[in-house]
């Protein structure tokens, strides 16, 4: 979509770098300089005000990727985007059906109520929950894994959704600070909300995290 777009050699584009690599490849591919901005830590999408910041003579276009069933401020980057002669591309999930986005969001509801010690998503407005992702507050990397494994081993089901930054990966290393990024990367877990578990399900993962709460002191 880029290249079609006339972006290519000497063109920088904007992409964020939590999440898989395709978006910064396409850009790549294209022949463009690829630019990595930071997210805003509740979106975990591109930041308009970190966009900006990076934003120079060549920068061309810029590559909006929704995340977990939560918008980014488009109109933000939009604005911005017209304000600076940018293209602006949006890069979506795939569409669920109402159904079953409703039953994903009263599971959410449940979780919002009942959960301790770690911090649940902000709903926002029309989050889908393509996945509920939850922070485990402490230093990092070592405190989210060891919750993990814990709330594995007592028979819950969750995933680290993004482990590694795009800009950590081999072929987009990049020497740039992007904080909310890599503590994201560093301290987010996701954990079931599927329309089809059960009320027990569902009070086995608030069981099983909220018997946790000494895991999630920071260390002294």
């Amino acid at each position: 979509m880029l290249r079609a777009a006339g972006v290519g050699a000497g063109d920088e584009v904007i992409v964020p770098a939590f999440g898989n690599a395709e978006v910064a490849e396409a850009a790549s591919q294209a022949g463009a300089t690829v630019v990595f901005a930071d997210i805003d830590p509740m979106t975990y999408c591109l930041d308009a005000d970190a966009v900006e910041s990076v934003v120079t003579a060549r920068t061309a276009a810029l590559v909006v990727v929704h995340r977990f069933g939560r918008s980014a401020d488009v109109a933000r980057l939009r604005e911005l985007g017209q304000r600076r002669g940018l293209l602006v591309l949006e890069q979506g999930e795939s569409e669920a059906p109402y159904d079953e986005i409703a039953q994903r969001r009263t599971r959410a509801a449940y979780l919002d109520a009942r959960l301790r010690g770690v911090r649940t998503p902000d709903g926002g407005a029309g989050h889908t929950y393509q996945q509920y992702v939850v922070r485990v507050p402490g230093n990092g990397r070592p405190d989210r894994d060891a919750f993990a494994r814990a709330v594995r081993a007592r028979g819950v089901e969750c995933w680290v959704p993004v482990k590694t930054p795009v800009h950590r990966m081999a072929g987009f290393r990049r020497d740039v600070r992007l904080p909310a990024t890599e503590l994201a990367a560093d301290d987010t877990l996701a954990l079931p909300v599927d329309g089809e578990l059960t009320k027990r399900e569902m009070q086995r993962i608030v069981s099983a995290c909220n018997a946790l709460g000494g895991l999630l002191q920071p260390a002294s």
